[in-house]
């Protein structure tokens, strides 16, 4: 079913009935009631796979049990809710800040309707002040609180590539279409590339409803590994902050080093709730790195492993993901500490090179809010603009015909360019850039476009002697 309870509105858990396609694949159902679910039957070969589906198993009869007691209450027939879910206080505070007035924008321009209906936007905070940062309880919570209440048609989010695997298996079951922003786990969508049972394991119905408009790691983990080889680093030491962004995207370099014939001196995982790093940074010192990676968000001590990799008189390059892409991040670790030798890769142009639709974004931010956009401004727009377009395009509330219509996109005009989504929900867009910290800033270095891949890393042999080396400039 479609969730559909007649025009304008969805209730509760209809629309989850046995009729849907997993009971084709080898599901089983679960009694709630008069609702009938189907989990999908998998046999992970990982420990962390059999884990994972565990935890999302035993999540669904808290899902009955939340849906089965919500009661059915009118949907306003002229009102569609957008949500976002993002970490609205602690150290990702700032970041999500620069979202948030990307879809606020992308809202307003719309002149807060679509279609036949008004658009109300509501803000929800993902972390804790005691946690500060996001947690599984408040995601969870917000996914629940969208999946009930029959006027809500898109939920934008999450931030943190882990939040998502709490929220996408909730959404699911109520076909919510769910557009990301900034994960870039390659699990949540990938098949083959992540643990045993994903991307499936998040759709308990079977059905897709999750898309993302930045690129996923599988491309950012290489690509960067691939511009070090480029740089004729030869010995690389990794670390990681061991969560499912983090290490994912560590791991990803690890290997395509590995491939292009890079030493990897050393990968560890670090503790991010440690205070300082200063014994690991004294025995990555005596191992002499070119280049050292770290795989991992400001939140989950970036700044702080970049301070401490100073202090210890390492004399090599530090290499960081866009989850370090902010301002936040330089602060922390000390402009000084970073200058001319910290390099952050990012999915798509930085705000001052975009062009076009991109570029106007740029220059309306800019005029509204005093400053130039964060990284990630334009993908809450392009987010936001997306879930418009779906519903739109939809012209109506049903929550089924509003995923299909976002995930059919495949040539969307906006801000990024003209990209769409492919059939796993990806964007098409490939390009990455390469920025380096000079004067307490961001500053553009270089475009890396994957037909730039290294064609044959087995046979792969390192640039000249004469080519840019690894290590302080």
């Amino acid at each position: 079913m479609s969730g559909s309870i007649g025009p304008g509105g969805w209730c509760g858990n209809e629309g989850l009935e046995a009729d849907h396609p997993g009971k084709g694949i080898g599901g089983r159902p679960v009694a709630a009631g008069k609702r009938r679910f189907y989990i999908r039957r998998m046999t992970p070969s990982s420990r962390s796979g059999r884990r994972l589906l565990l935890r999302l198993a035993g999540l669904l009869p808290l899902l009955v049990v939340s849906l089965g007691s919500f009661g059915c209450r009118p949907a306003d027939p002229n009102l569609v809710k957008i949500v976002s879910s993002l970490p609205r206080t602690g150290s990702a505070k700032h970041q999500s800040d620069t979202l948030v007035r990307g879809i606020r924008m992308a809202i307003d321009e719309a002149g807060g309707k679509v279609g036949r209906f008004r658009i109300e936007y509501l803000d929800l905070d993902d972390s804790t002040a005691a946690a500060g940062q996001w947690t599984s309880e408040a995601e969870a919570a917000n996914a629940r609180r969208a999946l009930q209440d029959p006027d809500v048609c898109a939920y934008i989010g999450t931030f943190n590539s882990g939040a998502a695997k709490v929220s996408m298996p909730i959404l699911n079951l109520g076909d919510l279409l769910m557009v990301s922003p900034a994960n870039t786990a390659v699990g949540l969508t990938k098949p083959g590339l992540g643990v045993p049972g994903e991307p499936e394991v998040y759709r308990p119905t079977g059905r897709r409803n999750y898309a993302r408009v930045v690129p996923a790691d599988d491309l950012q983990g290489p690509m960067a590994a691939d511009w070090a080889f480029r740089r004729n680093v030869k010995q690389v030491y990794i670390l990681d902050d061991n969560e499912v962004y983090g290490k994912g995207i560590a791991d990803l370099f690890d290997e395509r080093c590995r491939e292009l014939g890079i030493e990897v001196l050393g990968h560890d995982s670090i503790d991010a709730k440690a205070q300082e790093f200063k014994s690991l940074m004294a025995s990555i010192k005596a191992k002499k790195p070119d280049l050292v990676y770290f795989g991992g968000t400001t939140q989950s001590k970036g700044g702080q492993l970049a301070k401490d990799m100073a202090a210890a008189g390492i004399n090599a390059d530090l290499m960081v993901p866009d989850g370090c892409m902010e301002q936040v991040f330089i602060d922390s670790a000390g402009a000084t500490n970073l200058e001319g030798r910290c390099f952050v890769t990012f999915g798509g142009l930085p705000p001052e090179k975009l062009t076009g639709k991109g570029g106007e974004f740029v220059e309306r931010y800019r005029a509204k809010y005093g400053e130039l956009p964060e990284a990630y401004a334009v993908y809450g727009y392009e987010a936001a603009r997306v879930a418009i377009q779906a519903i739109a395009t939809a012209d109506s509330k049903d929550r089924r015909a509003i995923s299909d219509a976002a995930l059919a996109i495949r040539d969307f005009d906006g801000a990024l360019g003209h990209w769409g989504f492919d059939e796993n929900g990806d964007t098409t867009l490939r390009t990455l850039t390469v920025n380096v910290v000079k004067g307490g800033r961001f500053e553009f270095e270089e475009v890396l476009d994957e037909a730039d891949l290294v064609a044959n890393p087995a046979g792969a042999v390192p640039p000249p002697n004469d080519a840019p080396s690894g290590g302080p400039p």
